[in-house]
């Protein structure tokens, strides 16, 4: 289902506030927020997903069969690839990809919500519906990853809510959650498994803890481990 908040919209704005932080990065070579991987891997990544979400597009509206990746090994492959270009080929990279996107999610519509896609050839399948919204969330959390002045304080509150749910529901999933209540100053909380510890943080202190183990701003006694790759 997708998300109560205009995805495309907010898309738009955190695309254009991505492409500025782009355009105004002169070193890719620093090290991101994401273990391992460079600035310029980040912003690699950020192209050759819009690539990807734009194949699914063609899969649903087109038919066109394709996944999003031919593999994980290969999408791995082309961030690697792709990582120690110059700052400002990045830059337009991502920018004219992400116009690229843009255009192509436009086309989907509501008769198209329900049709599955697929990550990988016989891999994980979600409904076509939801790709505006993971196109969303990739660029707003990988802006967050470049660590170039951007924080998650600078998010509107009703996509921090939405995230959180999101990153909230990611974890109920995962094998052997951990028991978690979260709670925000204005009294709003999520519970994970039997809520037994307790997390305090605004929602997006909350939600760079979630989605990116950031502990500035969040409180528990203890703060329990998350689940790797959290």
């Amino acid at each position: 289902m997708a998300p109560d908040v205009d995805v495309l919209a907010l898309l738009d704005v955190h695309t254009t506030r991505l492409v500025d932080t782009a355009q105004r990065l002169e070193d890719v070579t620093r090290p991101s927020r994401c273990d391992g991987w460079t600035r310029g891997h980040v912003l690699t990544h950020l192209a050759r997903n819009a690539e990807a979400i734009e194949r699914m597009v063609g899969a649903a509206v087109d038919g066109t069969g394709e996944a999003m990746y031919p593999s994980d090994e290969a999408r791995d492959a082309d961030i690697d690839a792709g990582a120690g270009r110059e700052a400002a080929v990045q830059a337009a990279d991502v920018r004219d990809t992400a116009a690229a996107v843009a255009v192509a999610l436009a086309r989907l519509g509501p008769q198209h919500a329900e049709k599955p896609v697929e990550r990988t050839p016989g891999g994980r399948l979600f409904p076509a519906g939801r790709l505006g919204f993971m196109r969303l969330r990739e660029v707003v959390l990988h802006h967050l990853d470049l660590d170039a002045g951007f924080g998650l304080d600078d998010v509107e509150p009703e996509l921090v809510g939405v995230l959180l749910d999101d990153e909230v529901a990611r974890l109920r999933a995962v094998d052997d959650p951990p028991d978690l209540t979260l709670r925000a100053p204005d009294g709003s909380q999520w519970t994970v498994g039997v809520g037994t510890t307790t997390v305090s943080g605004t929602p997006a202190a909350l939600l760079g803890w979630l989605a990116r183990g950031l502990t500035d701003g969040v409180t528990g006694d203890p703060l329990p481990q998350l689940p790797d790759g959290r």
